[in-house]
């Protein structure tokens, strides 16, 4: 690991969550360039030193992705992850009400399936959003990006991780990270749906 990559890494021990990119919050792009970014991070000149470190956080055991904060990419650290699963595999109605019928379909094919099950486009999006199962970014051998989803139980065993007794206490937690680096309370997916 890179001197820069055990940095960021320090720092989301410390907060707990961290964005892959963002305008205000803390974030990894931000924390490699020392500047903020208002376009791709691709076209940037430490653009590849951007993919490195970010590559190296994935892969990373305390490290993990989701469309947490703001809809966008937020790194969570394992102290989190407790917290993340009681309110990820809640199945509050903030998750499945207005769920497309096609969401639904594949939902219902992630949570029978022994196998991740690959999807994109907005379809993948609509799950992540809700935290409605564990997804990973996956590249295919055609070069393409896809999304690979399974339930957050069969990723809670491979982790090794026990969910927090109740989703309030969860989202308490996750609250509390959030607040810390300073977003604010429409940034998380269970007030952002409360219109």
């Amino acid at each position: 690991m890179t001197g820069l990559t055990d940095q960021i890494l320090r720092q989301l021990t410390t907060s707990g969550l961290l964005l892959k990119q963002d305008k205000r919050l803390p974030n990894v792009v931000t924390l490699v360039t020392g500047e903020t970014l208002r376009t791709s991070w691709w076209s940037h000149p430490k653009g590849r030193l951007i993919f490195a470190v970010l590559t190296e956080l994935a892969y990373h055991p305390d490290v993990l992705f989701t469309k947490l904060l703001l809809g966008k990419d937020t790194l969570v650290h394992r102290r989190l992850w407790p917290a993340l699963l009681a309110v990820a595999s809640a199945g509050e109605p903030w998750q499945v009400t207005g769920l497309s019928e096609a969401g639904l379909n594949l939902l219902a094919d992630i949570s029978t399936s022994k196998e991740p099950v690959r999807s994109s486009g907005q379809l993948a999006k609509e799950l992540e959003l809700r935290l409605l199962a564990h997804a990973e970014e996956v590249h295919t051998e055609s070069g393409r990006h896809e999304t690979a989803f399974e339930p957050w139980e069969s990723w809670r065993r491979r982790v090794k991780i026990k969910p927090l007794r109740t989703e309030a206490l969860g989202r308490q937690q996750i609250e509390e990270a959030a607040f810390a680096i300073g977003a604010s309370v429409p940034a998380l997916p269970w007030t952002r749906s409360r219109g």
